[in-house]
């Protein structure tokens, strides 16, 4: 019995990074679809979320079964705890991606991203991407350092962020409220998306630890905790009511 306890707990631990890596190609192929207007790519990725959904269901019910039958205590249960937190994030990622492709349908055959925002949106997708995959390899190895490496990664999110409310409250703006509402949104879909891949590690550092991720970086500088890059002035704030 205890062999099939450990079998299960294991599985746990694999449909995450099923999930991570669902989540993780969704993101790069909405991206894509975003981008160059492709129709069936994105109703690809719309589609392709109900996948997610699934798998966060089968791991919710058997971490609730595994709670209820085996009342794990110590590591166990901070596994079953944590993987629950995880798999929470790694939905609402799921769900951030099917936004973009959901965007790139509503705009079609029109690009929502004008040729000027090509290439930051492209950076932001791509970051996205590799930050999911990150989570997913400190999912598997449970690297300690790694995972603490990836809240420095988003840094670069949140700067890319910044530049794209650069360009919308530039004066020389002149694709329209529209587009500026749908650069807008992307931004925070891309921007929220980087923060739960870097939840999820954070995670698994306390799980590995017992200790939470931001008490184990007391030298990181204030106004990076406080999502300010150094050497840029703060002033444009995210868009409410976009969260995820």
């Amino acid at each position: 019995m205890r062999d099939a306890y450990h079998e299960e707990l294991d599985s746990i631990g694999d449909g995450l990074v099923e999930m991570a890596r669902l989540v993780g190609s969704a993101i790069g192929r909405a991206t894509t679809a975003i981008l160059d207007a492709d129709l069936k790519l994105a109703e690809h990725v719309i589609e392709g979320d109900q996948k997610v959904d699934e798998l966060q269901h089968d791991l919710e019910a058997l971490a609730i079964a595994l709670l209820a039958r085996q009342q794990p205590v110590a590591t166990d249960l901070r596994i079953v705890v944590t993987s629950l937190r995880m798999s929470a994030d790694l939905e609402r990622s799921g769900d951030l991606a099917q936004h973009v492709a959901k965007l790139a349908r509503l705009r079609f055959p029109e690009r929502a991203v004008p040729s000027d925002l090509h290439a930051t949106i492209l950076e932001m997708g791509q970051l996205a991407q590799r930050l999911m995959a990150k989570a997913a390899e400190v999912l598997i190895t449970k690297d300690v350092d790694l995972a603490l490496q990836l809240e420095q990664d988003d840094d670069e999110m949140d700067l890319l962020h910044r530049t794209l409310f650069q360009h919308l409250m530039d004066d020389r703006w002149k694709h329209g409220i529209e587009t500026a509402v749908d650069v807008t949104l992307l931004g925070r879909y891309y921007e929220r998306y980087a923060d739960h891949a870097v939840s999820v590690a954070k995670r698994v550092v306390y799980l590995v630890t017992g200790e939470h991720a931001d008490e184990l970086q007391p030298d990181v500088q204030p106004d990076i905790q406080a999502g300010v890059q150094p050497g840029v002035q703060p002033g444009v704030q995210a868009v409410p009511g976009a969260d995820a």
